[in-house]
C-alpha cells in the first residue's frame, strides 16, 4: 500500500494512493460503517498490524463499491490535492546515516583529505521536515553551500531494542524518499556541525508517501537517483550500501530503543555537489527531484528565503 497525508478544506487527512487517485480513509470508514482509523500516519503506525488490516479491508470495500458504481465521495484525484509530509513530524529527530555508500565515502574522504571512515550517525531536527512539492528556503543569510542527497527512508513500525540482524526488517513499517539537504559551510565549520548544517527549516523533504514493507520485497535492490533541473546528479542502487537496512536497524537498536514512527535516512550515494569539480550548490529556482525505485519521486523547488 501507498499511504499518505494530504490537506483539504477541513485540514490534514490520511489517505491511500490507488493509481492516480487518493482514497480518503476516514471518510470511507464513515461511509461504510467500518472501524474508525486514526487521523494521521503516526496514529496508524501505532496500531501495528491491526491498523494495516483495517486499511486493507477498507480498500477492498472501496474497490467493490467502485465496480458497482456506488458513492465515490471518498475519492480525490491525486493531481488536485496538496500532499503533506507523510510523517509530520516523525517520532523524534530523523536518524541519519552518513557515508553508507562506498563511492560516496570515498568522495567525502577525498574532499576533506581524510581516510575512509565508518558510517556516521547523526540526526536532523523534526522542524527540518517538509513535504513533496513544497518550496525550500535557501537560508542565504547563513549558508551559500546548499547540497543535495537522495536517500532511502525507513519508517520503523515496532518498538525494539537490541534487535537481532535477522529480525531487522520485521521492525520496518515502510519506506519513503528523503532528500538530506545540507548546508556544507555550516556542517563543517567550528570543528563539525552536522546537526546544525543538516537541520535548517525545510532541509528534510520526505515523501511523497510511505510504501508499506510488504510491497518492497528487497530494499537492497532499489535504484535511486537525483536530478537538478532535469540533469541527473546521482544515480545508484541500494545494493551499493555498505550497511544494508537490516544491519542498520539492528545496530541502531543496540542499547537504544527504536519506536514506531522513527524515520531512518539510510545514507546517500556518490554524486553530491560538494565533491564535484568545481563544487556545485543549489540556487534559487532550482527544481530538485529525488527518486527511489518502486517508491516515488520527491520534488521540491529551492527559493530565496524572502520568497516564502
Amino acid at each position: 500500500m501507498r499511504l499518505l497525508m494530504y490537506r483539504d478544506a477541513e485540514g490534514p487527512r490520511l489517505g491511500a494512493l490507488r493509481g492516480t487517485e487518493v482514497i480518503d480513509l476516514r471518510t470511507l470508514s464513515t461511509a461504510v460503517g467500518g472501524d474508525m482509523l486514526p487521523e494521521d500516519m503516526l496514529g496508524l503506525i501505532d496500531m501495528g498490524e491491526e491498523g494495516l488490516r483495517r486499511v486493507r479491508s477498507l480498500l477492498a470495500t472501496a474497490d467493490s463499491q467502485r465496480v458497482s458504481n456506488q458513492s465515490t465521495q471518498y475519492v480525490r484525484p491525486l493531481s488536485e490535492i496538496q500532499l503533506l509530509p507523510p510523517l509530520n513530524p516523525p517520532r523524534a529527530n530523523v536518524i541519519a546515516i552518513g557515508r553508507n555508500y562506498l563511492e560516496h565515502a570515498r568522495e567525502s574522504a577525498r574532499v576533506h583529505g581524510e581516510e575512509e571512515a565508518a558510517p556516521t550517525v547523526f540526526t536532523k531536527a523534526q522542524t527540518s521536515v517538509t513535504g513533496p512539492n513544497y518550496d525550500v528556503p535557501l537560508h542565504e543569510s547563513i549558508t551559500q553551500e546548499v547540497d543535495w542527497e537522495v536517500e532511502l527512508g525507513v519508517v520503523i513500525g515496532r518498538r525494539g531494542v537490541n534487535i537481532r540482524h535477522e529480525e531487522g526488517l520485521n521492525y520496518v513499517f515502510g519506506y519513503t524518499v528523503v532528500n538530506d539537504l545540507s548546508a556544507r559551510d555550516l556542517q563543517f565549520s567550528w570543528g563539525g556541525q552536522f546537526f546544525k548544517g543538516k537541520s535548517l527549516d525545510g532541509f528534510c523533504p520526505i515523501g511523497p508517501w510511505i510504501v508499506t514493507s510488504d510491497e518492497v520485497s528487497d530494499p537492497q535492490n532499489l535504484g535511486l537517483c537525483l536530478r537538478v533541473n532535469g540533469e541527473t546528479k546521482q544515480d545508484a542502487n541500494t545494493s551499493d550500501m555498505i550497511h544494508p537496512v537490516d544491519d542498520l536497524v539492528a545496530w541502531l537498536s543496540v542499547g537504544m530503543t527504536l519506536v514506531p514512527g522513527n524515520l531512518i535516512a539510510t545514507g546517500t550515494p556518490a554524486g553530491i555537489g560538494m565533491a564535484r569539480t568545481p563544487p556545485e550548490y543549489l540556487k534559487a529556482g532550482d527544481v530538485v527531484e529525488a527518486e527511489v525505485e518502486s517508491i516515488g519521486i520527491l520534488r521540491n523547488r529551492m527559493v530565496r528565503s524572502s520568497e516564502r
